[in-house]
């Protein structure tokens, strides 16, 4: 697909300053206002994040509300139920509960509901379940913001709800005893960016500090916290600035030495127990997939006892089924895909049908957003993937949207025709009746079409400098590396270099991926393209061309290599 490389504007002032009075190289200073830092200040405290920089808990709406209510049911011994979300943003932020809980002498349960067989959300009947066993205290991670039905029930049978989540909210919030979200209405907490388990760090922070205990006793266990916040606020997208920038960066470092045994067992199912330092990376495609997997396609409840058991061997067996069943997941994912990009095989151009929306009778509803995601890879164009069961024949659906296009402002527009659905910007979940699928899809698209013009189905490359190969070495990378870990709003640099020459014919790796070798002005280095086999036939050796890429070290022969994000003829 064609892609427009944009420079990424900088502020040259405020980078001569951050240099001069940090003694970082001026490319580094260069990255640093491009991901919105401006002064030197702000430079140091990005550069090494610490707990003295996370926001006080209480000036999220809700929260005195909140902690005043869990300390009365905690000193009482009432039962509490956590009611999370089977993603890894959901259970992290489950099992981040109950381990507060635990310190605190509470006494807790949680629900996490099956993907299958319940869907996404709040479900009533749990709640009636929960009073009958006594519960007293419902308090939502990660889910609850638009399940006000469920909520007026839990009031009806006498037990007090708490919503704690992220997601967009409807016009009027649930009637709550406390509804904790930076994005509701009233909410004037600086950062808005927080996911569910971000949040209920927040709710634990907030617990902790209320009590007696010495200070240091207080930080150390936060830190240990931000291990399991680490791994669900990588995996939910996003943004990693502010407090997120924070929880990240302090819960890698920790994964070094993980005493969890569910966090050792799993990082050795992913081969990363010898590693060191986990990369953002690494929790991105190699654990929070595991992760994820048990949810997708079995019951996420597996995940929740991983990390709260005791017992290695017990853990150790919980991973192995994780990965066997993300390996299970992997399978249907590719065959979904293979039959929807067959499907597609002609699709119209973009001004013609701008969102994409395909069905299919028994695919896994586990794996229809990631197939979304990578139907949005390879079109650019916003993609709703649906299931339908032949049984009930309701479809099942999960999008996921291009930067120009806001997914459930689309939804929103053409609510009565869904059962439900909710997410936020860029990834969304619905689920509506079989019949009312054209009409959806003629809906969509002609909200599209009013929205979207022909530059925002052109994928944009965002280049942050041009760099010479002769320039990357120990000490500029090293430098550069203070600014990990990457993602969503602070992304990964992307360098240029300009007439690189291929010494010899790529390799083609799986049938997939490309292997080359690649110089510039007498310096040369290995370069990984993924996904990138196709372009073999137009890559002979000898050929010049412009490279757009990231540095990575390479662990397997040491130094560094290129992850070429692009490679496109030389310009004039």
């Amino acid at each position: 697909m064609q892609r427009r490389w944009v420079s990424r504007d900088h502020d040259s002032a405020a980078a001569e300053r951050i240099r001069a009075a940090l003694g970082i190289p001026a490319i580094t200073a260069r990255l640093l206002t491009q991901r919105g830092v401006s002064d030197p200040d702000a430079a140091a405290a990005f550069l090494e994040p610490s707990l003295n920089q996370l926001l006080d808990p209480f000036r999220l709406l809700g929260m005195r509300a909140a902690v005043d209510r869990i300390g009365k049911a905690i000193e009482a011994k009432e039962k509490i139920l956590i009611y999370g979300d089977y993603d890894v943003d959901g259970t992290t932020a489950t099992v981040l509960l109950l381990k507060t809980f635990e310190l605190l002498g509470g006494e807790a349960s949680f629900h996490v509901p099956h993907r299958v067989r319940e869907g996404y959300g709040m479900r009533e009947d749990v709640i009636e379940r929960a009073a009958s066993e006594g519960v007293k205290l419902l308090i939502s991670v990660d889910t609850g913001i638009r399940e006000a039905a469920v909520v007026e029930r839990a009031r009806e049978l006498g037990i007090d709800a708490i919503i704690t989540d992220h997601h967009l909210p409807e016009e009027a919030a649930p009637r709550a005893l406390a509804v904790i979200n930076p994005n509701q209405p009233g909410c004037d907490y600086p950062d808005k960016n927080l996911c569910g388990v971000g949040i209920a760090f927040k709710l634990a922070q907030a617990l902790l500090t209320e009590t007696d205990w010495p200070r240091e006793k207080v930080a150390k266990i936060l830190t240990s916290m931000l291990k399991i916040v680490a791994i669900g606020t990588v995996a939910d997208l996003v943004p990693l600035a502010g407090e997120n920038r924070v929880f990240v960066k302090i819960g890698l470092e920790g994964l070094r030495t993980p005493r969890n045994p569910g966090l050792d067992a799993l990082l050795e199912v992913a081969g990363l127990r010898e590693k060191g330092l986990v990369s953002a990376g690494d929790v991105g495609f190699r654990i929070g997939p595991r992760i994820n997997a048990a949810g997708r396609m079995d019951t996420a409840r597996d995940v929740v006892e991983l990390f709260t058991t005791a017992d290695p061997e017990r853990a150790r067996e919980l991973a192995q089924k994780l990965d066997g069943l993300n390996a299970e997941r992997q399978a249907a994912e590719e065959a979904v895909v293979e039959e929807i990009l067959e499907r597609l095989g002609r699709v119209p151009p973009p001004d013609v049908l701008p969102f994409l929306v395909v069905e299919g009778e028994g695919w896994h509803p586990g794996v229809i957003g990631i197939c979304a995601s990578r139907i949005v890879e390879r079109f650019h164009r916003p993609t709703l993937v649906l299931s339908i069961d032949p049984e009930t024949g309701l479809a099942t659906g999960s999008g996921r949207s291009i930067p120009a296009f806001h997914l459930v402002e689309a939804l929103e527009a053409l609510a009565p025709i869904f059962e439900r659905f909710g997410g936020h910007k860029m990834a969304a979940g619905c689920s509506l009746k079989a019949e009312r699928i054209e009409a959806l899809r003629e809906g969509l698209n002609e909200h599209a079409l009013n929205l979207l013009g022909p530059d925002d189905f052109i994928p944009e490359l965002m280049v942050d400098d041009e760099l010479e190969f002769a320039a990357i070495g120990d000490e500029l990378m090293g430098s550069i590396a203070k600014l990990a870990p990457h993602g969503l709003g602070n992304p990964t640099p992307v360098f240029a270099t300009a007439g690189v020459r291929l010494l010899a014919e790529p390799r083609v790796l799986k049938e997939k991926h490309l292997k080359l070798r690649l110089d510039h002005g007498g310096s040369n280095l290995w370069a990984m393209g993924w996904r990138m086999a196709q372009l073999h036939p137009a890559l002979p050796a000898g050929s010049a061309m412009d490279a757009a890429y990231a540095v990575e070290a390479d662990d397997y022969w040491g130094g560094w290599r290129l992850n070429l994000k692009d490679l496109r003829q030389p310009a004039s």
